[in-house]
């Protein structure tokens, strides 16, 4: 368990939660609101529109041409009632009148409120008051009928309608909304009226869908104005208009019946002269030309309350708030799992990019069947934490290869510091390595009567001199697949077998086997070395090698700042003996023998009877407490390939 909270993994876990809860918190005190509303208005214009008009309803428009021919504006009471009075001999369901009526506008005003009062499916318009405005009241002839809504829209920061209202409450009383009188007077004749929902008697049932009312932080909103009875639109039509007639082709005849039979009929201005437009989220960029006008939106709102009532069309519902935190979470993890498996610039943008293009695809198709999935604030989860993990993992790397590179990049070859690296989970724990007891190769080297030759040099001569045996012993080392462990005044510690621990008896040979042969590539060194310095009258000296194999703990000794790579045991105790044995008949002449190589019957054990072998005798090594066969290497007979 320790070592998972040590892992990578873990920080990855934690980087990806904290970057999610950050996200969260963004996202509910409205720092990525906009941002989560234009995502929606996106979405909005890149759903499937309905590709025909809904021919549930029809416009009856007022533009400028038709003032022109009235003369002027606002259009009289008696053109009002005549056009009332015609659309009436047309049967249509309900007739809704969306042109203020609350002054008189002679001529023609008792003929208005007689064909006001004479049809009840007649609906027209009142606007609530909000701060000093008092609103405007609807017709006089009507007050007290229930045959006047409220045409209030809801206009969020930015100038974007994104939400409809059914009801609203004013005062001490409860206003029902003109679109939503209008689809009830056209769903009276399919038999169905507004009930309360059989699960949650806080919604409305109409038809086929029950209304859920919005809330203050539905979806991308934060704190909004919930007031009322409200839901989000879904501009199903799109900026396809719906039929629409001319005030002056109805009046002139023109309009045949079943036009607007049994249909929802509703007068609204188009005119530009009179500003009644709105931006919707199919406004791109809010330019010119992107506007719909009141009577339009209206119409739009009216079509999807009859749509949910009568084909079961889904409303707009956002994710709960849990649900919602979990998608950011999810998308945050999985940012965390991209930085930690992923270090390629390449790669990782690849990856983050799919990312984005997925989630759009999700909220995309999630808003498609009815339900506002966040965008943004996932998205900002899933690239936050992936580059933030990746950066950390980075970083982390970058002082994990430094510590290895700072043990063993000096002591091995390329090739096996490069390994040591892509295999570095099985090595580190905590910034140092893990210890390991391994199966080890053990081999010291020392300067006969360095001592002596110390004493006549100067010392930079003496640093050269013994840099340059230094810098050719270590060489043949690594050359040979050894870790250079440690330099001891004139001696050098190597070990062969680490720090990759050996799982065969094979392996243990070959390594002994590399041990040996380096030992003898270090004698000839010795032997070419030997006649350089003695041709630059510098003094000779006799190498001694001494090499035992058999288990050591292999590991980390030091402080965090200065860490050690080292082997530990007896094995290593052994060869360090064997280095220094001394016995009678063992040492020669230096100018007949400028090297000796020693090994301990451990690692006789692991060579074949190529090697030319010489059994010292039995020997009681300094510091053991039992005695141990020594063995001298005197070469290796070639060996056919």
């Amino acid at each position: 368990m320790r070592q998972f909270f040590q892992s990578a993994i873990w920080y990855a876990i934690i980087i990806s939660v904290l970057g999610s809860l950050a996200t969260i918190g963004a996202h509910r005190f409205g720092a990525l609101q906009l941002l989560e509303l234009a995502a929606y208005d996106w979405s909005i214009r890149l759903k499937p529109v309905i590709e025909h008009s809904d021919s549930r309803i029809a416009l009856i428009t007022i533009s400028e041409d038709d003032i022109r021919r009235e003369g002027h504006w606002p259009l009289p009471d008696g053109s009002i009632a005549a056009l009332l009075e015609t659309l009436v001999a047309y049967h249509p369901r309900v007739i809704g009148l969306d042109i203020y009526r609350d002054l008189a506008v002679p001529p023609g005003h008792d003929a208005l409120d007689q064909v006001l009062r004479a049809n009840e499916n007649i609906v027209a318009i009142t606007k609530f008051g909000e701060g000093k405005f008092d609103g405007i009241p609807g017709p006089p002839a009507l007050q007290e009928t229930g045959q006047i809504g409220f045409n209030d829209i809801l206009v969020d920061s930015g100038g974007i309608v994104r939400r409809g209202l059914l009801f609203m409450d004013h005062g001490d009383e409860t206003g029902v909304s003109f679109a939503l009188l209008l689809a009830l007077g056209y769903l009276g004749g399919e038999g169905v009226a507004p009930e309360p929902d059989p699960n949650n008697d806080a919604y409305m049932k109409l038809g086929k869908t029950s209304f859920r009312p919005f809330e203050a932080t539905d979806g991308g909103y934060v704190d909004a104005d919930a007031s009322g009875y409200q839901f989000l639109l879904d501009y199903g039509h799109g900026r396809q208009p719906f039929p629409s007639y001319s005030l002056t082709s109805v009046m002139t005849g023109a309009v045949a019946p079943e036009a607007l039979t049994e249909k929802v009929v509703m007068i609204g201005v188009t005119a530009e002269g009179v500003k009644d437009h709105f931006y919707t989220p199919h406004s791109q960029g809010l330019q010119a030309g992107q506007q719909v006008v009141g009577i339009e939106l209206h119409a739009n709102i009216v079509s999807q309350i009859l749509r949910a009532a009568l084909d079961g069309n889904a409303t707009v519902n956002p994710l709960a708030d849990n649900y919602e935190m979990l998608w950011v979470l999810l998308w945050g993890l999985l940012g965390g799992a991209v930085g930690l498996g992923i270090r390629s610039p390449l790669r990782f943008s690849l990856c983050v990019s799919i990312g984005f293009v997925v989630l759009g695809v999700i909220a995309h198709e999630a808003l498609k069947g009815g339900f506002w999935i966040p965008f943004v604030a996932p998205v900002i989860a899933w690239i936050m934490t992936s580059a933030v993990t990746t950066a950390y993992m980075s970083m982390q790397e970058k002082r994990q290869r430094a510590t290895l590179m700072h043990l063993f990049s000096r002591h091995v070859s390329p090739e096996v510091a490069e390994t040591l690296w892509q295999e570095r989970e099985q090595f580190l724990d905590g910034g140092r390595l893990k210890s390991q007891k391994l199966t080890v190769t053990s081999l010291f080297t020392d300067l006969e009567g360095f001592t002596t030759v110390s004493e006549g040099m100067e010392p930079a001569a003496l640093m050269d001199w013994l840099n340059t045996y230094m810098e050719r012993m270590a060489a043949h080392v690594m050359t040979h697949g050894g870790v250079v462990d440690n330099y001891i005044g004139d001696a050098i510690k190597a070990d062969f077998g680490v720090p990759f621990p050996r799982t065969s008896e094979a392996a243990i040979r070959q390594d002994v086997a590399n041990a040996v042969t380096c030992a003898l590539a270090m004698e000839q060194e010795m032997e070419q070395l030997s006649q350089y310095w003695q041709e630059q009258g510098l003094p000779i000296v006799r190498m001694r090698v001494g090499i035992a194999t058999g288990p050591a703990v292999v590991g980390c000794l030091g402080s965090s700042d200065r860490l050690k790579y080292t082997t530990l045991g007896d094995t290593v105790n052994t060869a360090a003996r064997l280095e220094s044995f001394k016995k009678e008949g063992v040492d020669s002449d230096i100018k007949k023998d400028l090297c000796r190589i020693l090994i301990s019957e451990t690692t006789k054990q692991y060579l074949d009877d190529t090697w030319k072998l010489e059994h010292v005798g039995t020997a009681m090594l300094k510091g053991k407490n039992q005695s141990i066969e020594v063995y001298r290497v005197r070469g290796r007979e070639k060996t056919e390939r």
